[in-house]
Parts: structure tokens; C-alpha cells; sequence
């Protein structure tokens, strides 16, 4: 099964996030978290970062990419590029990122990954989530 990991500036989003997409997919889609600095501020943490992508990739299946990581704003980029450094080449191998928006994106992922959906398949699910249409009739 494909494997989730979500980055953002707040602790708090990401919790409450990964509540929702529990909620929506069930406890079977794991879903790591990053969020936030070690002191608590707003903020991200190459270090929380970097485990929450070693958890996400250790409990995967082994051999294929399995790892949809979700992020908020640009600068999270940065930490999640340097956190990648900290991977062996395998595991980073097996990690793709996705230019989803963060909410919408984690939950249709989390969805396809519920039924055993591919990578492939997980990814482009998130990716949809940037054309959603929230407002009814627009």
C-alpha cells in the first residue's frame, strides 16, 4: 500500500489533517506527519522530516515506490530536499512528491491508497485535487 507523508509549517494542521484522512480512508493508509519545529513554532524541521520519510518508507512494500509525500508552502520544499539528502539512494527511490495542494490532495490520495491503488494512480489522484470544484455550480 502506498504510504503518506504530509509536511507543513503548523503541527497542528498536519494532526488535524491526518485525523480527517484516517476518518475518510480508514486506519489502514498510514500517514506520517511533519509540522512545525522542535521548540513549537510555525516552521519546518529537515529532522522531523527526514523520520517521518524513513517511517513512511520502512513500513512500505518493498522494492516499489510507495511513498506520496504532500506539502504546504514553498519553503517547505527546501526542508524536504534537505531531509531527502538524508535518505540512503534506495529509500529516496522510493519517495515521490506531489504538487497537490495539501488538503484536497491528501485526501483523494489517501482514498486511492485505501483500495490499493499504484503510485501512479495515488499520485494522479492527489494532482486532481488541484481543479476541484468547491463552490456548487461554478
Amino acid at each position: 500500500m502506498v504510504n503518506l507523508v504530509l509536511i507543513s509549517h503548523s503541527a497542528m494542521l498536519v494532526e488535524g489533517l491526518r485525523d480527517m484522512v484516517v476518518q475518510v480512508a480508514g486506519a489502514d493508509v498510514r500517514v506520517e506527519i511533519a509540522g512545525g519545529t522542535e521548540d513549537g513554532r510555525l516552521g519546518t524541521s529537515t529532522t522531523r522530516i527526514a523520520a517521518a520519510l524513513r517511517s513512511a518508507v520502512a513500513s512500505g512494500s518493498e522494492g516499489t515506490p510507495g511513498v506520496l509525500v504532500l506539502l504546504d508552502l514553498g519553503s517547505a520544499a527546501l526542508s524536504l530536499e534537505l531531509a531527502l539528502e538524508e535518505l540512503t539512494e534506495d529509500e529516496r527511490a522510493r519517495v515521490r512528491i506531489s504538487e497537490a495542494p495539501l488538503v484536497e490532495g491528501a485526501i483523494l490520495a489517501a482514498v486511492q491508497a485505501s483500495v490499493g491503488a499504484s503510485i501512479e494512480e495515488v499520485a494522479a489522484a492527489a494532482a486532481g485535487g488541484s481543479t476541484m470544484t468547491k463552490l456548487l455550480g461554478s
